[in-house]
């Protein structure tokens, strides 16, 4: 069968499965560990979107977004898996209103349309996308998969995570959704074509032209390639209605540059930014922006996110999913690899 704007590149006797957001960095590298295994692969992406990640990989090809929904009931119809990872992440716009459509109202629609008789006739499980951000975590204490965040005070961003996530159970329980969720921390690694934040970093420290590093910053992370080999395990071992927290350990922002510069042989920044000071810049930018009605990446609602750490348990993703992740470490040096690699090459 062919996808709109695309043609069938792979066969497989077993059940097709399909990724929603495969243009995107955790969802490229899922299509790709899927191809690697010999599975039958369908992708999903918008129009005009950045596709470098798959571009040359044997799949099915859907163009359209998840609002459209011809596209989305084609592409699910006869599907044993969808693996969902669209997401807005943009944490520091000043109107939140497109985090809500995006993490929500449009995870509500896809709901909507694999919850249909045709496409849940075949489905056997919905590996939902979500974030560890959506865990109550808490200094002092290692949050686990049972801690249920408290909805009060949270930036917009996480809010709509948590709000996210909270509907796919609504549908496990009422609609009967075969689904798991994936709370995912800060991924690292290879294959940044649509250059995260973080991936910009990582870019920064190896070029050499980070002038300082945010002191005081620490955050759980991941590995790109263990999150999405988290996820197809999810697919095959996860349980329905569970969650399971996706995360290597806690690294201070300060190393992830060090490592980075060093992977690049370059040096790392010499000049690390106090907290008090990444603060009062943070509270300059949503001056800035309630004034001039743009958005600042630093803001007061960022520096919430980053300094919202507490480490986290993820050894039940370990124990009931097999997943054995690499040392974050590995991936940091690969990503800085990446970015070299890549300037060279425009050169």
């Amino acid at each position: 069968m062919d996808g709109p704007g695309g043609q069938v590149t792979g066969s497989s006797p077993v059940a097709p499965v399909l990724v929603i957001g495969a243009n995107g960095y955790l969802g490229s590298h899922v299509t790709r560990h899927l191809v690697e295994a010999g599975q039958d692969v369908r992708v999903m992406v918008r129009e005009g979107a950045n596709t470098r990640g798959i571009d040359g990989l044997a799949v099915t090809r859907f163009t359209g977004d998840i609002w459209n929904a011809e596209v989305l009931r084609e592409a699910m119809i006869g599907c044993g898996v969808v693996y969902y990872c669209v997401v807005d992440t943009r944490g520091w716009l000043r109107d939140p209103a497109p985090l809500f459509r995006t993490n929500v109202d449009g995870t509500r629609h896809v709901l909507d349309i694999a919850t249909e008789p045709a496409v849940a006739a075949g489905l056997q499980k919905f590996v939902f996308t979500s974030s560890y951000a959506t865990v109550g975590r808490r200094r002092g204490h290692t949050a686990t998969e049972d801690d249920v965040i408290v909805d009060k005070g949270l930036t917009p961003y996480v809010r709509s995570r948590v709000q996210a996530e909270n509907l796919v159970m609504e549908y496990v329980r009422t609609r009967g959704l075969p689904a798991v969720a994936m709370c995912v921390s800060t991924t690292y690694g290879a294959g940044d074509w649509g250059r995260t934040p973080h991936g910009a970093i990582i870019a920064g420290a190896a070029f050499g032209k980070l002038p300082f590093v945010m002191g005081g910053i620490q955050l759980e992370a991941v590995g790109i390639d263990d999150a999405a080999q988290a996820l197809l395990l999810a697919a095959e071992k996860g349980r329905v209605g569970e969650r399971y927290l996706i995360s290597e350990k806690m690294i201070s922002n300060a190393e992830v540059v060090r490592i980075a510069a060093e992977a690049a042989g370059v040096p790392a920044p010499a000049k690390t930014m106090p907290l008090p000071l990444s603060y009062a810049m943070a509270a300059l930018g949503s001056l800035k922006a309630r004034l001039t009605g743009t958005d600042q990446r630093l803001s007061l609602d960022s520096m919430r996110l980053m300094r919202a750490e507490a480490p986290v348990d993820c050894t039940k993703a370990e124990r009931e999913l097999g997943w054995q992740p690499r040392p974050v470490e590995e991936s940091i040096r690969e990503a800085a690899k990446f970015w070299v690699g890549l300037r060279a090459a425009r050169r």
